[in-house]
């Protein structure tokens, strides 16, 4: 994916329940949103069996967001972070390890 043109808001992961998320998605290129399906198996594995961080920069109803957590496992419509907190996989933009 490329380099957003805004820079992401940094925020402590315990932020995102209060987030609202909207329903579309951040991605169009099927491409694109392959990758970053293969970019979020490979964050769950990494978290799991490694407790690698990774960068999440995702969007909400206000703007981009940036979070460095642990991603513990996903669903088809989201990736679960430690305390059971959610994020839709459309509105997240990149997954950096």
């Amino acid at each position: 994916m490329n380099e957003t043109a805004v820079k992401p808001v940094l925020i402590d992961k315990e932020v995102v329940a209060e987030l609202k998320f909207p329903e579309s998605d951040v991605l169009f290129n099927p491409a694109a949103i392959a990758k970053r399906k293969s970019e979020i198996d490979r964050a769950v594995y990494l978290g799991n069996t490694e407790h690698t961080k990774v960068r999440i920069v995702f969007e909400d109803a206000a703007g981009l967001k940036q979070i460095e957590t642990t991603i513990w496992g996903s669903t088809d419509k989201r990736i679960i972070l430690k305390s059971g907190m959610v994020i839709p996989i459309h509105r997240i933009q990149e997954v950096k390890i």
